[in-house]
């Protein structure tokens, strides 16, 4: 069973060399992104998580697209909808959201033999401050840390701007919870940590494609895994929000962010 405690060793890093690899990864990299937008279009307070699970589905399967977690993991849902305290791998069923809540919308595809992985934690209805500012510490978290992520860097590095801009923004990470290498299956070498782990010897190179993806509490927490066997939670209940991207590293600029949504 697949959690965020993964082993990745022996797994081959993508590497972008060629602009069919290119090309590949940036039209999976769009539908994951427009698959996200369309499920965050039916947020709001009301709705389960298995009817946003099945937007989500519909529209990237009318594209020809492919679940990665079910072809993995055998994922009990088509995409990961994590709400409040879970932090990732929610199974989208009879939850029904309310106002005030943290719904993250974590979809991951293979498109023509390429596979990306993007997440976003999102407001249902009105929410309050410390829901606000569990979304920025992630949301700012990965964005020093992508900032961070050249070519001849380590990830070691990238990891340690991750957790200090999280604890500068009031959170705190999970070091048990990692990014990955992404490209040709759903977790590839190398590991993407998100803190200093001394373990994290790796160096960036370019063409390199991750997916960076702090998740962050406001309270210090450990995560415990639920009685369905694939959701993860902070052991305190405290809120939790993750956010993440499918990245290209490159040497002389910030990566390219594959899961981006065109404009």
């Amino acid at each position: 069973m697949w959690t965020g405690i993964f082993l990745i060793t022996g797994r081959p890093d993508m590497t972008i060399a060629s602009a069919a690899d290119f090309d590949g990864m940036q039209r999976v990299g769009q539908l994951v992104a427009r698959t996200i937008q369309a499920m965050r279009l039916h947020v709001r307070a009301g709705v389960t998580t298995g009817e946003l699970d099945t937007i989500g589905a519909a529209f990237a399967q009318r594209e020809g697209a492919r679940s990665a977690p079910q072809l993995t993991y055998g994922f009990p849902g088509f995409t990961c909808i994590s709400v409040n305290e879970q932090i990732v791998h929610g199974v989208p069923g009879a939850q029904v959201l309310r106002d005030g809540d943290l719904v993250t919308l974590d979809v991951t595809l293979e498109f023509e033999g390429y596979w990306a992985d993007s997440a976003v934690t999102v407001p249902v209805g009105t929410v309050g401050a410390d829901a606000r500012r569990v979304m920025r510490a992630a949301r700012v978290s990965f964005q020093r840390g992508m900032e961070a992520a050249r070519a001849g860097r380590t990830l070691r590095h990238v990891g340690a701007i991750v957790e200090q801009t999280a604890r500068a923004e009031g959170a705190s990470v999970f070091r048990t919870l990692a990014g990955h290498g992404i490209g040709r299956k759903l977790h590839e070498d190398p590991m993407v940590p998100n803190w200093a782990d001394p373990e994290s010897r790796d160096v960036l190179h370019e063409g390199l494609v991750i997916a960076l993806e702090p998740m962050v509490s406001l309270k210090p927490s450990r995560v415990v895994e639920e009685a369905d066997g694939w959701t993860l939670r902070t052991h305190n209940r405290s809120l939790s929000a993750h956010h993440e991207h499918t990245l290209m590293i490159r040497t002389d600029a910030a990566p390219v962010v594959l899961t981006a949504l065109a404009a």
